[in-house]
């Protein structure tokens, strides 16, 4: 499977579907699908409704392989099950979509203008349960809030660390060091971020390869040199609290970039819908995050 979709995430058109909004962010992505927190008293039927929202997506027609090439899986949806399959299993199988993991704990305290991740409990067992689960690669982030040059080699420096682990395990890690948007200086932390991830680049061994996921830089086609980078496999982009239309046009202008939205993937869902209403939004969002990764401007 791992050779099959490498070659498809390397070559293939779509974008990465980010569905693992995990504990602290799931109440928000509840409520933005029009489930309130007193629709559930406890953390476990949080994420069974959860688990029934991301169901949803994942089994509706538009969420399908000629649109999209893979998804990001929260932990706990990974271990859950779709039509009798663990989660990653339909996917590969049933959808022919690449099931990838979210692996880190949340962001630790800010440290010189940066969020490293909080350490990784056994992140040994993790892996070996991914592999287990039919995944095919991983996802961790960071956060760069200021353009500190020694916050950001620190941020690099841990994400490629356990990105070396997660290869050395059979999976191929999206390491995903996001600048905030909202930073006064974005532009000069992306230089910076973009030199640092270089070093590490150049660093690899042949066989070892990663999946970048960034944050739109603000200068279009900033990242080229490292989506033309023979270790890297794709260069993908989060929303970043942008909305889809903002989004996508910034993503346009970016040549071989493409999406993995996850808020602007699902801002017009909403539980009340009718399965043709729900599906029908779905389609639209799909398709228009599509054409943002597939057509550029010239």
């Amino acid at each position: 499977m791992q050779e099959k979709y490498l070659d498809r995430m390397r070559n293939g058109k779509g974008f990465i579907a980010a569905l693992d909004q995990s504990g602290g962010s799931t109440p928000k992505a509840l409520a933005a699908y029009g489930v309130s927190e007193n629709d559930y008293s406890t953390e476990e039927e949080m994420f069974d409704l959860v688990h029934e929202m991301r169901t949803r997506i994942i089994t509706a027609p538009a969420f399908d392989s000629e649109h999209i090439l893979g998804s990001i899986l929260f932990e706990q949806t990974m271990d859950r099950e779709i039509e009798s399959q663990y989660t990653g299993q339909y996917l590969a199988e049933k959808k022919g979509i690449a099931p990838f993991l979210k692996v880190d704990k949340g962001l630790a305290e800010l440290s010189n203008g940066v969020q490293k991740m909080k350490p990784i409990d056994n992140l040994s067992e993790t892996l070996e349960r991914a592999n287990q689960r039919g995944m095919f690669g991983t996802k961790m982030r960071s956060a760069i809030q200021e353009a500190n040059k020694d916050g950001i080699q620190e941020v690099v420096d841990q994400q490629f660390e356990i990105g070396k682990k997660i290869i050395d395990a059979g999976l191929v890690p999206i390491i995903e060091p996001e600048v905030d948007i909202h930073s006064a200086d974005k532009e000069q932390s992306e230089e910076i971020l973009k030199q640092e991830i270089n070093k590490h680049l150049d660093q690899l061994k042949k066989k070892e390869r990663v999946i970048l996921k960034l944050t739109i830089p603000t200068i279009g086609n900033h990242y080229k040199e490292l989506i033309d980078h023979p270790q890297v496999v794709r260069v993908v982009a989060l929303s970043g609290g942008y909305s889809r239309d903002e989004a996508n046009a910034k993503l346009k202008d970016n040549e071989g970039l493409i999406a993995s939205f996850s808020r602007a993937l699902s801002e017009n869902l909403n539980v009340s819908q009718s399965d043709e209403e729900f599906n029908a939004a779905l389609k639209e969002a799909v398709d228009s995050i599509y054409d943002a990764s597939v057509n550029k401007n010239s």
